[in-house]
């Protein structure tokens, strides 16, 4: 690096690693873009995370960032997984995860690989319709499967519940049916909405499995597991309910509202592990004015690891900094950010207030970067995607 970051930890956001600091941050000798991500951040996250939902058995959903370094410490962390494909499985399986301890919880899944699975011993899938429970039962005989249940994902980011689902009222039905079919049914999921801002949807979501659990009783079945998903948020530039609010929420509402203590309570949490531990770096490559407006390029796009600032209409507040960062009171203008490739699409920042010096040369620094970065990540028009950089202990090293 050229020119070093400005500033004392003590002016980071509160989503910002201390290890990735301004005064450590300078001494990344590495060419833009990257991304670099504390493994002890992550494993303090996961820990926080099972301290405040006791009885929680923790599923890392590896479809957030599934870097084989950050597998590796969930992995440490005596944590397991969540997958969605037959691929994400093997990839664990390379690691020395026993694929009877993880969760499959795609519930529209290939017939090739509900099989594979199966075979390699991984027998808890979920599904949410007749159709998937029939696939279920002629790839994966016997297996236990869990419902995904439609519930309200609206104080979510990024709602879900189009593509996924069953309705309240289907649920019983669904699994006396998964039992006719000589499957074991097993249990209930759902999924709030990822980035979910309101510990109570959590709470109405338990509601509503539980009224399932119930109705299953005089048909004789007592699911054995009740897994609420992910949805659980990281922090960006504006705040969100920590997760020991949630936590409290949670547990509460297992007491009150449930029939009875299923054996087994999951969690799959991905974002709110593994964002706040990583900073992107990219690379200043041009400065313009078009319009009258203020255009900065940098190395790295939406295409290349930035997917989620074209998602949502509103944009997404990633904190940001820059080596060109001075005193609070230095002249700062709005500037339009977008990436190296000729397609104006892969713009990511609107009216994003930086430093009126910065200039080719500079570094951009993003927060709380981890999740769905590399996951997205392409080399589209010929430019890399960013280079993993991870720092901590253990120091792992591909």
């Amino acid at each position: 690096m050229t020119s070093a970051l400005t500033g004392t930890r003590a002016e980071l956001p509160g989503s910002w690693p201390a290890a990735l600091a301004p005064d450590c941050l300078e001494v990344i000798d590495l060419p833009t873009p990257y991304l670099v991500t504390d493994l002890d951040t992550v494993a303090g996250r996961l820990s926080a995370f099972t301290g405040a939902l006791p009885g929680f058995q923790t599923f890392y959903a590896m479809k957030c960032n599934p870097s084989a370094e950050i597998l590796m410490t969930v992995r440490d962390q005596n944590a397991s997984f969540e997958v969605a494909s037959l691929g994400e499985l093997h990839q664990l399986e390379r690691l020395g995860v026993t694929p009877a301890d993880v969760l499959y919880s795609n519930p529209v899944k290939p017939p090739a690989h509900i099989a594979a699975a199966y075979a390699a011993g991984l027998w808890r899938f979920s599904f949410d319709s007749p159709n998937e429970l029939r696939k279920l039962a002629e790839h994966a005989p016997g297996s236990a499967v869990y419902l995904r249940l439609h519930v309200d994902d609206s104080e979510s980011s990024f709602p879900l519940s189009r593509k996924f689902g069953a309705e309240l009222h289907e649920g019983r039905d669904l699994l006396v049916l998964a039992r006719r079919l000589g499957l074991r049914p097993y249990g209930i999921t759902f999924h709030v909405g990822s980035q979910c801002a309101n510990a109570d949807a959590w709470r109405q979501a338990i509601d509503a499995s539980g009224k399932i659990m119930s109705s299953l009783l005089d048909e004789g079945i007592r699911l054995e597991m009740l897994d609420i998903g992910g949805g659980f948020p990281a922090r960006y530039a504006t705040g969100v309910p920590s997760i020991e609010e949630i936590g409290a929420v949670v547990t509460a509402a297992v007491d009150d509202v449930l029939p009875y203590r299923p054996g087994l309570l999951a969690a799959e949490p991905g974002r709110h592990l593994v964002a706040e531990p990583a900073v992107m770096a990219a690379g200043v490559i041009g400065r313009e004015v078009r319009g009258g407006e203020n255009w900065l390029f940098v190395d790295v796009s939406a295409y290349h690891g930035m997917m989620e600032t074209i998602q949502l209409p509103t944009g997404w507040d990633f904190p940001v900094r820059s080596t060109a960062d001075g005193p609070a009171d230095a002249p700062r203008l709005p500037f339009t950010v977008t990436g190296p490739s000729c397609d104006s699409s892969d713009t990511m920042f609107y009216g994003l207030s930086l430093p009126a010096t910065i200039d080719v040369g500079d570094t951009l620094y993003i927060g709380s970067a981890g999740a769905y970065t590399l996951s997205y990540a392409s080399a589209f028009n010929g430019f890399p995607p960013p280079t993993p950089l991870f720092v901590g202990n253990p120091p792992w090293q591909l």
